[in-house]
């Protein structure tokens, strides 16, 4: 056990009873002790508020700063990948999680190489892109130090017309298995905004992580039945290797826009390009937006950001499929992916996440809209102990607060409120 875990267990104050006859009689006849100064570091056996229940039921520590699946987070720019002055014409999001293989560390991300920045589905035509992920392809990067990043090249490109991704491929993560390498991703065969992002989920393989890739030429997971959840869209297929069979998590939307949610179920092989049979108990989340997910301990971790009641939430499943709050965070990566050297061999023993790359969508402003990658750096790992990285105060510049201004709408409702 990590030895921040080894703090001070409850004991009784001097002449105070103890804790094992503590009672709601006793609370309400003002006798018993309060909840004691030095704190507890397992769940005392006193009466305690529904706040403090949680403290002990949910979390692996009452304090943030001991519990190893609470983390806050740093960012740093990358060097070595060109975005062509930020014009909107080049787009990098969704990478993978990360491998390190011949002493070189890999990503694999949509790339957006077009003519100009998205147009919108009405405007969008065979060179002209409807949304930042579209007429994308994969590609790959590696780097020696996770923070130079040398581009390869196309990893994935869109196939023929009308192949699965004819249109685009995007949103890729890998796998290795018995010494080949799997990419699953997204295939478009339409235009995205045309119809709500609907589409399949592919794959390709190789025999290394530079390639060639073989594509499988066939729907890894099928959408669902009509009416269900997934009916409609399965998007970031995030694999795992657990307990010997292959997991793969993703994503969908569900419910008609605006009221909709992103929630995030599982589907599970023994074999990289299926049959992949999906959870009964699908979805898994009841919030997140992109996949992101790593063995740790015997269990499964992961990162919900955006959409839903529990974004900004770290959480944990000790059999990888019921989950729960693990902790509560802020400025989470977004699109995160992690490097996981245990991804594919965690076997019970998950070491958890020290740092990964994740993007952000809101690069080059009104007109030049496009999305760049970034590294992150956090302490959601067993092997590592950094105090900095466990910091539960952030403090921002004001000008960070102020970009959420309200709007005119807002502005002129507040003026009605106060001229009644």
């Amino acid at each position: 056990m990590n030895s921040r875990f080894q703090k001070t267990s409850f004991a009784r104050l001097p002449g105070t009873v103890s804790a094992g006859v503590l009672s709601l009689a006793s609370l309400a006849l003002g006798t018993e002790p309060g909840y004691p100064w030095d704190i507890p570091q397992t769940k005392p056996d006193r009466p305690l508020s529904k706040a403090m229940e949680r403290l002990y039921d949910q979390y692996l520590a009452p304090r943030p700063e001991d519990n190893e699946l609470f983390s806050s987070f740093k960012y740093t720019p990358l060097k070595g990948l060109d975005y062509k002055d930020g014009d909107g014409t080049i787009s990098r999001r969704d990478p993978s999680k990360i491998i390190k293989r011949h002493g070189k560390y890999y990503v694999w991300y949509t790339k957006r190489d077009t003519p100009v920045p998205p147009q919108g589905a009405e405007k969008c035509s065979d060179t002209i892109p409807s949304t930042d992920w579209d007429l994308c392809e994969i590609w790959y990067a590696t780097s020696k130090d996770g923070f130079t990043w040398e581009e390869q090249g196309v990893a994935i490109p869109r196939p023929p017309k009308p192949e699965v991704g004819w249109r685009s491929v995007s949103t890729t993560d890998i796998l290795e298995w018995e010494g080949k390498y799997y990419l699953y991703y997204q295939g478009f065969m339409e235009a995205s905004g045309t119809k709500g992002d609907h589409c399949p989920v592919a794959a390709s393989y190789a025999d290394s992580p530079d390639g060639p890739w073989t594509p499988a030429n066939k729907v890894i997971i099928p959408n669902g039945e009509p009416g269900t959840w997934d009916q409609y869209s399965i998007h970031d297929p995030y694999p795992l290797v657990y307990r010997g069979k292959i997991y793969i998590y993703f994503k969908a939307a569900y419910g008609d826009r605006p009221d909709y949610l992103v929630g995030n179920g599982l589907a599970i092989a023994e074999s990289p390009l299926g049959p992949f049979r999906k959870h009964p108990l699908n979805p898994l989340f009841n919030s997140g937006h992109e996949t992101s997910l790593f063995p740790f301990k015997e269990g499964i971790g992961a990162l919900i950001i955006s959409n839903g009641n529990e974004v900004n939430t770290i959480q944990y499943a000790p059999d990888g499929v019921n989950f729960g709050i693990a902790s509560v965070s802020a400025l989470l990566p977004i699109a995160a992916g992690p490097y996981v050297p245990d991804a594919f061999n965690s076997n019970g023993n998950g070491r958890g996440i020290s740092w990964g790359l994740s993007h952000f969508t809101t690069a080059g402003g009104p007109g030049k809209q496009h999305s760049i990658l970034a590294r992150f750096d956090c302490d959601l790992s067993l092997d590592v102990d950094d105090p900095g990285l466990k910091q539960t105060n952030l403090f921002l510049k004001p000008d960070v607060y102020f970009q959420r201004s309200l709007s005119k709408a807002q502005r002129e409702r507040i003026a009605r409120e106060n001229r009644e």
